[in-house]
């Protein structure tokens, strides 16, 4: 069993995602980029800031904004095949830490989006299936499908037909 360690970076408690909060190569889906001020308020400058469509990195631990540097925006910009940010929209990235990051003289870690698009491996839910029994019981339970979504691939037919089949089930 591996018990989780803490970065000692978890201390400076940073408002955006850091190599400290990615352990492992992890598949994040980029909701919308907004070219935005500094919240740490350390300066005037404006960054690329990458927000996400998933709420946790992991179960209790809200995932934070992403600083995309001009090496995540340059990748954002060859997997999208556009220059503006705008069109950095419901984009699947793999956010990964590289050990080997130069910043001035220092060699730090950082954070890189791969630039290659994850492979999204996710079943597909179908009626008339044991996992789409699951997933009626987890909607009645839980009144959404966000649990569902996580680790199946549901069309937006099947998504409504399966919403209609949990109220009428009662």
């Amino acid at each position: 069993m591996s018990q989780e360690k803490t970065h000692y970076r978890k201390a400076f408690n940073s408002p955006y995602l850091s190599s400290a909060d990615i352990t492992e190569p992890t598949v994040l889906t980029v909701a919308r980029v907004v070219l935005e001020p500094d919240k740490t308020k350390k300066t005037k400058d404006r960054f690329n800031t990458a927000y996400f469509h998933e709420k946790e990195i992991r179960q209790g631990e809200t995932l934070k904004p992403m600083i995309l540097n001009a090496t995540n925006s340059r990748t954002l910009k060859n997997l999208t095949g556009s220059a503006f940010i705008d069109d950095w929209t419901d984009v699947h990235v793999t956010v990964y830490v590289d050990h080997s990051v130069r910043f001035g003289r220092d060699t730090v870690e950082g954070l890189r989006i791969s630039n290659e698009r994850p492979r999204m491996t996710k079943p597909e839910l179908t009626p008339n299936t044991q996992a789409w029994g699951h997933a009626i019981t987890a909607y009645k339970r839980d009144g959404n499908l966000d649990a569902v979504e996580k680790c199946m691939f549901i069309s937006d037919a099947n998504k409504q037909a399966l919403i209609q089949e949990a109220k009428n089930v009662g």
